[in-house]
C-alpha cells in the first residue's frame, strides 16, 4: 500500500482543530495534538507561509483559518450534486435490505421524490422519481416538516383542511404538530399506512454543510414484511444511509 506521509497527516490534524475553534494559540495546538513544541512551530510556520493559517492581529502566536481553505471549500461545495450522491448511497442501502429506498425534498406542502431504488420482491411499493405527495402523509415529508421554522410550518399546517391519503393520514393540525415534535426529538419518522394502507416507511434527515435539513431518505416495505425486528433493522439502515449522504453533502456532526 502507498505510504501515508506523517508530516501531511499532522498538518491536516492542525487544520481540523479549527473546525471547532475560530482561533487557537500555538500552545493550544501543541496540547491538543500532544506534539513537541518544535514540530508544532514548523507546522504553523509552513501553514502560515502558504496562507492556510493567518496570525490574529495583535496576537502573533494565535492563528485562524486563511482564505485558501475557504476557496477549497467553495470549490468542493460547487461540485456537490444531491441527486448524484443520493443515487450512490440509496443504491447501497437498497442492496442491504432489498426494499424500496427513496430520497425526497420538500416543495411547499408537498414532497418530490428525486431518487428511487426498488425492491426485487414481487410485492413492492408503487412509486417513482418525480412523484409528488402531501408531505404530512409521508415519512420523508414529516422529517422535512419537522425541520421547518415556526412560520414556514404554520404556512403548511394552516391549509384547511389538510388532505388525507388513507384513513390513517394525520389531518388535524394540532395532532400533526405533536407528532412532528416527536419526530424532531427522535430524528426519525415513520409512516404507518398514512400514504398507502398496505405500506410502512421509515425516514431520516439529510443535512448539508450548514446543518440544515435539505432532503430525507426513506425505506419502504409492504406491511407483510414489516415486522418489529425488520423495523428496528431498517431504521438503523436508513439512519446510516442518511448520515453517509449528509457527510457527502458536507455535513459534519458536532461532538
Amino acid at each position: 500500500m502507498p505510504r501515508v506521509v506523517p508530516a501531511v497527516n499532522r498538518a491536516l490534524d492542525v487544520l481540523e482543530l479549527f473546525l471547532d475553534c475560530p482561533q487557537l494559540s500555538a500552545r493550544q495546538v501543541m496540547e491538543r495534538l500532544d506534539l513537541p513544541r518544535t514540530t508544532v512551530h514548523e507546522l504553523l510556520v509552513t501553514l502560515e507561509a502558504r496562507s492556510y493559517l493567518i496570525s490574529v492581529p495583535g496576537q502573533p502566536v494565535h492563528y485562524r483559518l486563511g482564505m485558501p481553505l475557504f476557496q477549497l471549500g467553495a470549490a468542493f461545495a460547487g461540485r456537490l450534486d444531491l441527486v448524484r450522491e443520493a443515487q450512490c448511497v440509496a443504491r447501497d442501502v437498497a442492496a442491504k435490505c432489498d426494499e424500496a429506498v427513496h430520497v425526497a425534498v420538500l416543495d411547499g406542502a408537498d414532497v418530490i421524490y428525486l431518487v428511487k431504488f426498488d425492491s426485487t420482491h414481487p410485492v413492492r411499493m408503487v412509486s417513482g422519481v418525480g412523484l409528488r405527495l402531501p408531505a404530512h402523509c409521508t415519512a420523508v415529508g414529516k422529517v422535512l416538516l419537522s425541520a421547518l421554522d415556526q412560520a414556514d410550518l404554520d404556512a403548511v399546517l394552516l391549509k384547511d383542511p389538510l388532505p388525507g391519503m388513507t384513513p390513517d393520514s394525520i389531518t388535524d393540525p394540532d395532532r400533526l404538530r405533536e407528532h412532528l415534535d416527536r419526530v424532531r426529538a427522535e430524528n426519525v419518522a415513520v409512516d404507518i399506512g398514512e400514504s398507502d394502507s398496505a405500506m410502512r416507511c421509515v425516514a431520516a434527515a439529510i443535512r448539508d454543510h450548514s446543518g440544515a435539513t435539505i432532503a430525507a431518505m426513506s425505506l419502504s416495505a409492504p406491511i407483510i414484511r414489516w415486522t418489529p425486528q425488520a423495523q428496528a433493522e431498517w431504521t438503523g439502515l436508513v439512519r446510516e444511509g442518511a448520515a453517509v449522504l449528509s457527510t457527502r453533502m458536507g455535513y459534519r456532526a458536532r461532538p
